[in-house]
């Protein structure tokens, strides 16, 4: 089911691996475009009409907004096992990203002070995916660092059921996050809503969070509009193991990403073939048994991988060029093999740290940058919500002192008004 390719150093990544990324298709740019100027121009209609289009609710009698009592009474809807579960990962997560916070600060000189100012965002959207599997875990994984840097509105959009109803898990982790705004509307449309505003939507500064490939493409529409936090594409786990890894334990991590989405991709890396074998061998085996084994079957015929490299040095520079969401060091002493690592998302390391420890429960933010991606982008964080203002401050003599240095600068590049800017003080002190 899945292949293995056997690499020299210098070779090139099989070309299964190089197209993970879904996200440059014309005609879903074309359709997001549409969807985003209909609700620029026609506001909650587009919203009404395009949930009942591609959600089948009917929300024109139940509204946009999901109510203060529906979302109470979701608490009775879930197992009551969940939410105690629901709050360790919660503090989890918020001790994670406390430790994450900037503080202002100034720099005092005789004469000049210079310094940052750390200010939170006032609104942030977060999309939550619903779907066949909603994500309950990534509520608390874009609010939560938001909370945390101070930013006084949090928005949550994510699609309804054809009902209109909306998961009720998804509602409880909101509920536990603080969050009162819940927009039962998903895809494109919501990222429009939140980047444009409409009568019953007020826009945000930011939008953050996953989604599918439409919500992926409306987010790069609408940067520059608002913030976002990236450009995601679908799932991804990259294992490097060596002969110490047990083949069940890395076929169940594979399979825990292949699971989420026929285009997800999961990819072992091994100096080891008689391993790379064995996970072979359990990966039909656990695959067999899986619930969504329909899907988890797709993603590995279309992109699960095996990488069988020349040794482990070998191996770290495969997976630093694929840089993959997740990455985990199933090697006999993965500490040793954390400064090689130049590229990933996420790193998780050694045998009894697997991919969903992060998903749910650890801490460090599961929103991460996909489809190599992650050579330039970071983890989620509670950098992502918060502004950096440059504080400069010159007394009258420090300034005169450097006057004629800043002319000699701004008429270098041509402009004489910079360079008049600084030298008239410096005029009237010498009449």
């Amino acid at each position: 089911m899945i292949p293995i390719y056997t690499l020299k150093r210098g070779d090139a990544l099989p070309e299964r691996v190089g197209r993970r990324s879904q996200l440059d298709v014309e005609s879903v740019r074309i359709s997001v475009r549409s969807i985003l100027n209909d609700v620029r121009q026609k506001g909650d209609q587009a919203l009404l009409d395009y949930t009942m289009r591609f959600d089948g609710a009917d929300l024109e009698n139940k509204g946009l907004f999901v109510p203060e009592e529906e979302i109470q009474a979701a608490y009775d809807k879930v197992d009551p096992d969940f939410l105690p579960v629901l709050r360790k990962s919660l503090q989890n997560i918020v001790s994670f990203h406390e430790k994450q916070k900037e503080k202002t600060w100034i720099d005092f000189e005789p004469g000049a002070a210079l310094g940052q100012l750390i200010r939170p965002l006032n609104s942030v959207g977060v999309y939550v995916p619903g779907g066949s599997a909603p994500l309950s875990s990534s509520v608390l994984m874009c609010a939560l660092p938001a909370k945390v840097a101070g930013v006084k509105r949090i928005v949550m959009a994510t699609p309804p059921g054809r009902d209109g109803s909306v998961n009720p898990y998804t509602l409880v982790a909101a509920a536990e996050c603080g969050i009162r705004e819940v927009l039962r509307v998903g895809g494109a449309q919501a990222v429009g809503a939140l980047a444009f505003g409409t009568q019953s939507v007020q826009k945000v500064d930011k939008i953050v969070g996953p989604g599918n490939i439409y919500v992926a493409n409306a987010k790069r529409e609408v940067y520059g509009h608002v913030g976002i936090d990236m450009v995601a594409g679908p799932s991804e786990v990259l294992v490097v193991a060596d002969d110490s890894a047990r083949p069940r334990y890395v076929a169940a991590d594979l399979l825990s990403q292949a699971e989420h989405d026929r285009l997800a991709a999961a990819i072992l890396v091994t100096d080891s073939r008689a391993l790379a074998e064995e996970v072979q061998a359990e990966l039909e085996k656990q695959l067999s048994g899986l619930p969504r084994k329909d899907i988890a079957g797709q993603s590995l015929t279309s992109y699960g991988t095996v990488l069988l490299c020349e040794d482990l040095d070998h191996c770290l520079q495969t997976a630093n060029a694929v840089a993959p969401e997740h990455l985990e060091l199933c090697v006999r002493d993965p500490f040793a093999c954390l400064d090689r690592v130049e590229n990933a998302g996420a790193c998780f390391l050694g045998h009894y740290s697997p991919e969903p420890l992060g998903d749910y429960f650890a801490g460090p933010n599961h929103v991460l940058p996909t489809s190599g991606t992650a050579r330039f982008f970071s983890p989620l964080s509670v950098q992502d919500f918060i502004k950096r203002s440059s504080v400069i401050y010159y007394s009258r003599d420090r300034l005169l002192d450097v006057s004629r240095d800043i002319g000699r600068f701004a008429r270098a590049e041509e402009l004489e008004a910079h360079a008049r800017s600084a030298l008239i003080r410096l005029e009237e002190e010498e009449t």
